[in-house]
């Protein structure tokens, strides 16, 4: 690969997104780590980029689609019809920002709402996308991975459909599709709906917990004592800059950005073998990328 990005993305909707997003970037063995882009600015930046390196790997931090019945019920056979209809204005109704409360769709849930009854008890899991059950409940069950239940030990599992609330990725998914869908009509392989090609931009899921592993990321304190650890032990991060390294002491997101993309660099030879999936369910909810998925 000639360049690694790793977005840790927001859906704000004011000018916040600004110092909220950051992108974490690895091009031909040097680090960057860069902030005060909106949205679209963001994304226009990512697709030029595709023009001097065609041979990158971006990843961002949201959920790339919804649960399988969830598209079914929308009339979506595939996540490209599903992200156009996101952005057909679909999205925001569902946040509730262009529709009276009373006519919400109230399986869209989060502080002030409460969850519906619907994904409550057995319905619970429904919620949920096989990958985010597989990656944020099914290890801390019976039989599950502890190495992997370790990483998300102290977070309550999310749904794409919380939209409110502490930790909670549906806004910024929602607010993500219009955007992935220009990456992909851009240009962009997207990953697990499409193999990866080799001389063509690839698009992947994130989730940062999953790189970071536990960690108090909103703690600077506790940021700056995870990069010094790692400094000591890990050359990947002994060869950053020390400019990169403060911006991600100074910043939970930017912090996020750079521990992600240093993961991809360290598992970059894994993306070039990524194959579409033929599971029907997930090659409507996607996958979370992970080293070893």
């Amino acid at each position: 690969m000639d360049r690694l990005v790793a977005v840790d993305w927001s859906g704000d909707k004011g000018p916040g997104q600004r110092k909220k997003i950051w992108a974490g970037v690895w091009t031909r063995g040097k680090v960057t780590l860069e902030s005060g882009r909106s949205r679209e600015e963001l994304i226009d930046w990512l697709i030029g980029m595709t023009q001097e390196t065609p041979r990158m790997v971006v990843s961002i931090d949201c959920c790339f689609s919804y649960p399988a019945w969830f598209l079914a019920e929308h009339g979506c056979a595939t996540v490209f019809d599903f992200w156009r209809h996101v952005a057909a204005g679909h999205g925001e109704r569902w946040l509730g920002t262009t529709c009276p409360d009373a006519e919400r769709d109230p399986r869209f849930w989060g502080r002030p709402h409460k969850r519906p009854e619907q994904f409550c008890g057995e319905g619970y899991r429904t919620m949920m996308r096989a990958t985010d059950w597989e990656n944020k409940v099914e290890q801390a069950l019976e039989g599950g991975d502890p190495a992997r239940a370790a990483l998300m030990k102290g977070i309550g599992p999310k749904s794409p459909f919380q939209i409110g609330g502490a930790g909670s990725v549906g806004t910024g998914s929602l607010r993500a599709m219009p955007w992935l869908l220009k990456l992909w009509e851009s240009g962009f392989r997207v990953w697990p709906f499409e193999d990866a090609e080799d001389g063509e931009p690839l698009l992947v899921e994130m989730y940062t917990r999953l790189l970071t592993g536990p960690v108090k990321k909103a703690n600077a304190v506790a940021r700056k004592a995870y990069l010094k650890e790692r400094r000591k032990t890990d050359a990947l991060y002994a060869a950053l800059p020390r400019g990169v390294i403060a911006k991600a002491e100074g910043s939970e997101d930017g912090f996020d950005a750079l521990v992600c993309c240093i993961e991809m660099v360290r598992w970059q030879e894994e993306f070039s073998g990524l194959r579409a999936t033929k599971d029907p369910g997930l090659r409507l909810e996607g996958i979370t990328w992970r080293p070893g998925v």
